[in-house]
């Protein structure tokens, strides 16, 4: 297992923990921290999936002959973007 370092607010705040009762060691604070950060980065994943659906159901898509075609539209947005 690899060693972390914690700054003086991080490990007071798991040494609250601790104190707590809440956890039992320093790895099961640092897990529960872990799949908090899961568990939001798999929010924020569905959320861009229903946005893409929802998109999809409403007829805002685009379809393309090939793609070149892709490509010079997303330059012209890229252009269109940086323009005053």
């Amino acid at each position: 297992m690899q060693r972390i370092q914690l700054s003086a607010r991080d490990a007071e705040f798991v040494a609250e923990k601790l104190s707590s009762g809440l956890y039992e060691t320093v790895d099961a604070v640092v897990a529960a921290g872990l799949e908090l950060l899961r568990e939001r980065d798999d929010a924020e994943l569905r959320q861009f999936i229903q946005e893409g659906l929802d998109d999809v159901e409403a007829g805002r898509v685009h379809t393309y002959e090939n793609a070149e075609d892709l490509l010079a539209d997303i330059k012209r947005g890229l252009i269109d973007a940086h323009q005053p």
